[in-house]
Order: structure tokens, then sequence, then C-alpha cells
């Protein structure tokens, strides 16, 4: 029997054998933990991070709402940074969770953003 870990963790290795982010067309990749949400734009090509967002951000942490808000916040954040750098184009990365809820909203806040997957 594997434990929950286990087998999330057989999943992200299962997602990255078919994905990988380039410099021109980065890998959104989505950390979620009970309390925080992070999102970073990666190029694997040359194992650097592009831009980065999470919810202990500023301006984001200041807010007094709920965790899916903050998501679709982290979410409008990268890609606002990802416009910024010239980035219209990413891969999504759900890091092994299921695509409901907070990871949905990350999403959902990236594509409001601008940004296409």
């Amino acid at each position: 029997m594997n434990t929950k870990l286990e087998q999330r963790q057989k999943i992200r290795y299962r997602i990255r054998k078919k994905i990988a982010g380039t410099a021109t067309k980065p890998r959104l990749s989505v950390f979620r933990s009970n309390i925080e949400i992070y999102a970073q734009l990666i190029d694997d090509d040359n194992g650097v991070t592009l831009a980065s967002s999470s919810s202990k951000d500023k301006e984001i942490a200041a807010q007094k709402i709920t965790k899916t808000e903050k998501s679709k916040l982290v979410g409008a954040a990268v890609a606002r940074k990802a416009t910024e750098l010239g980035l219209t184009t990413v891969i999504f990365d759900r890091g092994g969770n299921l695509y409901h809820g907070r990871i949905k909203a990350v999403a959902d806040g990236a594509r409001e953003g601008g940004l296409k997957f």
C-alpha cells in the first residue's frame, strides 16, 4: 500500500514525463499547501524560474478573503509578471493535485490575466 503522498508523487512524475517548459512556453507549476499556494513559471531547458507568485505576497496576504479567492489573485499576479516578460502561452502543471478548487482558481486567474494554455 502506498501512502497518499507516495501516490501523489507518482502522479507528479507521470505528469512531468509528458510536459516540459521552454523559454518561449514555460511551465506554470502550482504547489498547494494546506494554507498557502505558490505558482512559478519555469524554463526546464535552462533550469530557471522566470517568475513566481504566492499567497504570501504582501498585496495578496493583506486581504481578508478566502483561500480560493487568494488563489485566483495568485494566478492573475503570475500572469501579469509573464506578460511583462513577453510571454503569452504556458503549459499548466497542476502538481499532482486534482483540477478543481484552488488549483482551478489559479488557472482561471491566469487565463483572465491573459495567459493561454
